[in-house]
């Protein structure tokens, strides 16, 4: 199986671990009332939608060079982390818009304990995915797979740090941090969203990768 097969295949089980794990995060909202879980949540509808897009994105450019693209089809994947990071910064945008409602208002968490748990599990599978994805990106030159790994990383961090906000809360018993905790993370995910567009945008205007022309440079003075 050639690695551009493999690379589609991996992400297709990615895309429907995601789809099952925003389902998971939902009912841990439905359960605990939390704008923060929610934001958690929304994200992970960005996490689907891009993860789509990504394979997508692959399967595009495994497609063989043709008439009407002689350079292949590659150029799909920059395009591909483009969309996914502007995805993920919007939905840092619907969180902040969120947590400040809530904030004005005065909204009540509950029943964090069973909430936790559930973002907990969720948080630790994209930990492995991420990291997964991240190496195979690296070792296939996969743009897409790659910011697809540093997508799903960023969530399992946010996950992290959410699970330690509602243990917070649940032990100090204010509420008001909840939205606190949602804005740290809005701003959080939307500065990765903006580091992977960066990228992306990079790749499409043809940007030097200095790492990899000093890899290159290296290769060539050893031999």
């Amino acid at each position: 199986m050639s690695q551009k097969v493999e690379n589609i295949r991996v992400q297709a089980v990615v895309l429907a671990v995601g789809v099952l794990l925003m389902a998971v995060k939902f009912l841990a909202w439905q359960i605990t009332h939390s704008n923060t879980v929610l934001g958690d949540a929304l994200e992970s509808i960005v996490n689907v939608a891009a993860g789509g897009f990504t394979l997508y994105s692959l399967i595009l450019a495994a497609k063989p060079r043709d008439r009407e693209h002689p350079y292949g089809h590659g150029k799909v994947e920059f395009i591909s982390a483009v969309v996914e990071g502007t995805l993920v910064a919007i939905a840092g945008g619907i969180i902040v818009y969120r947590a400040v409602g809530a904030m004005l208002e005065g909204a009540v968490v509950h029943e964090l304990g069973n909430g936790t748990v559930l973002v907990a599990i969720a948080g630790a599978v994209n930990l492995g995915m991420g990291l997964y994805l991240r190496k195979r990106g690296a070792a296939t030159h996969s743009l897409a797979m790659e910011a697809s790994g540093t997508h799903l990383l960023s969530d399992a961090w946010s996950s992290a740090a959410l699970v330690a906000g509602l243990l917070l809360i649940q032990f100090t018993d204010l509420h008001w941090l909840d939205s606190l905790f949602a804005l740290l993370f809005a701003a959080f995910i939307i500065g990765q969203g903006i580091k992977v567009v960066r990228r992306g945008i990079g790749g499409i205007m043809d940007e030097t990768d200095m790492a990899v022309a000093a890899a290159l440079v290296k290769i060539l003075d050893d031999n």
